[in-house]
């Protein structure tokens, strides 16, 4: 791979990860319920699920899930069911006010590392925009002419750690402000929030369509 090109999704890679999507939620959640520490399990699933991703469209599958109606549909459905489900789950957890401690996710013993990484994992797996802009972007970085592994893995190795890096931002910035939700109305504000936020996502994967390309 040439420097220019590499250049060319360095920047992409960094843009890629700053924007918006369910995984900087998901993030940002993990890192108000349990500190940057603790989150980086979760952002071990997430880049865990973006390196399928990325295969999968670098080796063409991903081609084929745009180009089928019925696999994307599964796909869509699944992902958009599942980032439902974590946002209702966290919506209805409610703060306990004897627990000075800040809110967790999901249910009040807290996730384990186990849970942690595997929410992480099935969060980018599920995620059919992924697929998409992966299918649409990594084209125009791969020269047909050289070895097709090593110019996936320089891709893979670029893209993980730009998006861990910003993911580690946003656990950081997150885990500045578990002071301020120490009392219960707040812990619970901030569940109903980012669950609000992650049904939101997941039903906007229902508008996703072939062709189309959005950020992970």
């Amino acid at each position: 791979m040439d420097l220019h090109l590499w250049l060319a999704y360095f920047a992409a890679a960094w843009l890629i990860a700053l924007s918006p999507g369910s995984g900087a939620v998901l993030t940002m959640s993990h890192g108000l319920a349990y500190g940057v520490r603790k989150t980086s399990v979760t952002i071990a699933g997430l880049q865990l699920g973006l390196s399928v991703t990325l295969l999968i469209a670098g080796v063409g599958v991903g081609a084929v899930l745009v180009a089928s109606a019925s696999a994307f549909l599964v796909v869509k459905v699944l992902g958009a069911a599942y980032l439902m489900w974590l946002g209702w789950r966290q919506w209805r957890t409610r703060a306990n006010p004897d627990d000075a401690a800040p809110a967790v996710v999901a249910d009040a013993s807290g996730l384990s590392a186990r849970q942690r990484l595997l929410r992480g994992l099935l969060t980018n797996l599920t995620n059919p925009k992924g697929i998409v802009f992966m299918v649409a972007v990594l084209p125009q970085f791969i020269d047909p002419a050289r070895p097709m592994a090593l110019q996936l893995l320089v891709l893979l190795l670029t893209t993980i750690v730009a998006d861990t890096i910003v993911m580690h931002g946003y656990a950081w910035l997150a885990s500045r402000l578990r002071g301020l939700l120490r009392s219960a109305r707040a812990r619970t504000a901030q569940n109903r929030l980012f669950g609000g936020v992650l049904m939101a996502m997941g039903a906007s994967l229902l508008l996703v369509r072939r062709g189309s390309a959005a950020g992970h």
